[in-house]
């Protein structure tokens, strides 16, 4: 029996055809998609239905994926008005100290309630970030996050892993107390969570490892022997577990040196990947690994991901948010439309990244990089039930002739009216089914308040005369 039967959209498929199918039926049985056509073929299932949605003027596009973003950033958005090196400094102040479990779990709900009315089904989240800091001092941070996943109704693959050298790292408490944190201990808490919680399409969380990038220019700041030692425990526990292995921050000459440590293979997922050289293209094309581009991250500011020409080599890219904080968000519609301008503009040339591309880079191409491509990332019979409804009833869609192009060009987040998970419907009329979001939105500004003020870091809070009448911020910038 079917249980779901959206009727009367437009399906941008994204299958081995590229169907775009116009007054289409999409019909879901328990978790699984089981028949995709057009409306008048599949009418006969009407009757029988559980639910029957009726998606007139709507398109429906395989659940978005973002394959790059971070936890704790949520709470600390626009902290520091435009003051980069201010905000990287806030982070590794809360992210190793000063935050608890309730910090972390509020958190992850706003992410979960920002991503679900963004038409985000899946994402790849780091447990912390700024300059690698990871909560992995305690598995309960994990847990946390991961509960409240499972909460929403979303999948998250949640990247865990030891920060950057030198150990041990210390972490406070509340109360000011240090713990020192030992390398090893960062590797038992990630192993724990992989075999908790690493169970992205059943129980909608996954498990993957994060390893901080280093270049040949770390080797004076971190012996051989040590970065041997980090890179081969990373590499053993990656293989042990079957995870993808994920880093943030490649930039010119990292990615060859990664290849080089034996960090590198078709489970990679390598962030921003800025200023390449030949050798890191290289690297790419003999690992099989991939790249998250993040198009609207401060890096795409401070260099340049060559998607194109890396598109070209047969390397698969995929986007990321990068979100939250501290200038971006989790729509990844944004992103879409930032990715075929940002590269257009590089080579005056309004022919690069064309939108098909581009929305394969945040469904199907996700997948693949992700290892899911057989169960997410295209409407398709036999795929998971991820399915997101795009109201294109609105002037800026208008006319809704050419659903590709309004989708990738001038959609947006609050464009999302229905989003349906593992067969589930999560948002309804845009109305979120599992989560509330007044009592979510509550809860998170009062903790990032208590945990901003504690840390003393409430100035960050406040704006600046100098972000008016002047051409630039006069707040410095993070070094390059």
């Amino acid at each position: 029996m079917t249980d779901i039967l959206i009727r009367h959209t437009t399906a941008l498929t994204v299958d081995e055809t590229r169907s775009v199918i116009e007054d289409a039926a999409i019909a879901i049985e328990g978790n699984r998609i089981t028949a995709v056509g057009h409306d008048a073929d599949l009418i006969q299932l009407a009757s029988a239905a559980g639910e029957v949605i009726d998606a007139r003027g709507m398109v429906a596009l395989p659940g978005l994926i973002d394959s790059h973003s971070h936890a704790g950033h949520g709470m600390v958005r626009a902290l520091g008005a435009g003051d980069v090196e201010a905000w990287f400094s806030a982070c590794e102040t809360l992210y190793a100290g000063g935050t608890d479990v309730g910090f972390w779990e509020a958190e992850a709900r706003l992410s979960m309630l920002e991503r679900l009315m963004s038409g985000v089904t899946t994402c790849v989240t780091l447990l912390g970030g700024g300059a690698d800091i990871y909560r992995t001092d305690d598995p309960a941070y994990g847990d946390a996050h991961c509960a409240a996943t499972r909460e929403s109704g979303l999948r998250t693959i949640l990247a865990v892993g030891p920060g950057r050298a030198p150990f041990p790292q210390i972490y406070r408490d509340l109360s000011g107390a240090e713990t020192p944190v030992s390398f090893e201990w960062q590797m038992e808490v990630s192993e724990d969570l992989i075999a908790r919680h690493d169970d992205v399409l059943n129980t909608g969380t996954g498990v993957c490892l994060v390893m901080p990038v280093y270049g040949r220019a770390d080797r004076h700041k971190v012996p051989d022997a040590e970065l041997c030692h980090m890179t081969d425990a990373v590499a053993m526990l990656r293989e042990k577990t079957g995870v993808i292995l994920t880093q943030d921050g490649h930039r010119e000459g990292t990615i060859a040196f990664a290849r080089d440590l034996g960090l590198l293979g078709p489970f990679a997922l390598l962030s921003h990947s800025v200023d390449l050289t030949e050798d890191d293209i290289r690297a790419l094309e003999e690992t099989g690994a991939a790249v998250a581009h993040n198009p609207s991250a401060i890096m795409s500011i401070l260099g340049r991901c060559p998607v194109p020409e890396l598109i070209d080599r047969g390397i698969r890219v995929v986007l990321g948010s990068d979100a939250a904080a501290p200038d971006r968000g989790y729509d990844m519609f944004r992103h879409i439309a930032q990715a075929m301008h940002y590269h257009r503009r590089h080579f005056a040339d309004p022919s690069v990244l064309p939108p098909g591309k581009t929305l394969e880079m945040v469904t199907i191409d996700a997948a693949h990089a992700l290892g899911l491509e057989n169960d997410l990332g295209s409407l398709e019979v036999g795929k998971k039930a991820d399915i997101v409804l795009v109201d294109m009833r609105k002037p800026h869609l208008t006319p809704p002739d050419m659903p590709l192009h309004a989708i990738t060009h001038f959609a947006n987040a609050a464009d999302v009216d229905c989003v349906i998970v593992n067969g589930r419907v999560l948002l309804r009329g845009r109305i979120p089914q599992t989560l509330d979001p007044q009592a979510v939105i509550c809860d998170a500004t009062l903790r990032a308040r208590q945990a901003i003020g504690a840390a003393g870091l409430t100035h960050l809070r406040r704006e600046h005369d100098g972000l008016w009448r002047s051409a630039r911020n006069p707040l410095r910038r993070r070094p390059t």
